[in-house]
């Protein structure tokens, strides 16, 4: 198992009714672009989260319990706590 971290952004956009879409997650190389992009995208999108989490990507296996780098708008569990 090689463990490793990975940094994640999620944006989200209006679905049906009050439903949140997800689009597409952007990976980036470091926190401080998961952040800076997440930044740029804020003002955009209903919500987005930057995160990093510890995963065995080859087994798709990720951390239950993600560290939130940057986190702005309308957002679902678990991302909307704290």
């Amino acid at each position: 198992m090689a463990q490793e971290t990975v940094y994640i952004v999620q944006a989200y956009t209006a679905g049906r009714g009050k439903a949140l879409k997800a689009e597409p997650q952007v990976g980036c190389k470091t926190a401080e672009e998961a952040r800076r992009k997440a930044e740029r995208l804020a003002p955009l999108r209903l919500g987005v989260v930057a995160f990093a989490a510890t995963a065995d990507v080859e087994m798709g296996d990720y951390d239950e319990n993600p560290v939130i780098l940057f986190r702005a708008g309308s957002l679902p569990h678990p991302f909307d706590q704290g």
